[in-house]
């Protein structure tokens, strides 16, 4: 195993005091360095908002871009060079809402791609605004009479839509997440992990005392390969919340299937430099 400390950045780290991100940033390493992934093997793909700053304070690849819009860089990343493991980073705002559309389609091509989605319930960067998953009647300084949209389900969206790895964690419970995301990474196809994450500043009502009350890990009764009983684990919410993997299964990587990836990642391949003019010629 690396020493997690490998991935140590030297940025100065722009959260608030008391940010689970901090948990969360500490579970990446630790899953990182427990899948003895060297810094140079490991790629990641941010938006824009407090979750997607995470790899700017690790020492790794990183391609930071729109908002919203990290799923679609991180399939290109992943096959231009999929001997890479390709991480994907943002909030319940940035991937469920301005990227929804991706989300649906990165978990139908089923990419090698690992979504880690810190999820706390709020927009954090632009001030404490609601979110896809704020609950029915979340009272922020935008919805001061209470949010009247009722809260997206992204995990039963993930189940729905087959996706090959769908798991919660909980930035409250460090150790266990770092264990998810290290499932996450190792698993071939697309794997997102939502992560319950309290938000100290702007999210009052979904604290970690709140969390813990209700939080619970499922236990080996819970089969993910059973498709309608990871849909039922996916949709509770409220007295009780199951953290673990909610539902697998075996769909083969998009990669996989492409035969231009056959002879291995893009990058190692030589340029067939006939062929390319043969393909211009065809549009002059």
């Amino acid at each position: 195993m690396l020493d997690p400390e490998i991935y140590k950045s030297d940025d100065e780290v722009a959260w608030c005091p008391g940010c689970y991100n901090f948990a969360i940033l500490r579970a990446v390493k630790q899953a990182l360095a427990e899948l003895d992934i060297a810094p140079h093997q490991v790629m990641f793909s941010s938006g824009i908002g407090q979750a997607p700053k995470l790899p700017h304070y690790l020492k790794c690849n990183l391609f930071n871009g729109l908002h919203g819009r990290t799923l679609p860089v991180a399939t290109g990343l992943k096959l231009a060079n999929h001997a890479l493991h390709v991480i994907a980073e943002g909030g319940d705002g940035d991937g469920y809402a301005e990227g929804g559309n991706h989300f649906v389609h990165a978990m139908r091509r089923n990419a090698g791609v690992t979504y880690l989605v810190h999820d706390n319930q709020i927009y954090g960067l632009t001030k404490g605004q609601t979110s896809p998953t704020s609950d029915l009647g979340f009272v922020t300084a935008t919805t001061p009479y209470g949010s009247y949209n009722a809260p997206e389900h992204p995990l039963a969206l993930a189940v729905a839509c087959d996706c090959s790895f769908v798991a919660r964690g909980f930035a409250g419970d460090a150790e266990h997440l770092a264990g998810l995301i290290a499932r996450a990474i190792a698993h071939p196809g697309f794997a997102l992990v939502d992560i319950l994450q309290p938000c100290v500043t702007f999210n009052q009502v979904n604290t970690y005392q709140w969390y813990k009350q209700r939080v619970y890990q499922l236990g080996s009764d819970h089969d993910p390969a059973d498709r309608a009983a990871a849909f039922v684990k996916a949709m509770e919410w409220g007295d009780r919340i199951p953290v673990g993997v909610i539902y697998t299964n075996d769909r083969p990587p998009l990669e996989s299937l492409l035969p231009q990836l056959a002879k291995g990642p893009l990058i190692d391949q030589d340029i067939d430099g006939g062929a390319r003019e043969d393909l211009l010629a065809r549009f002059r």
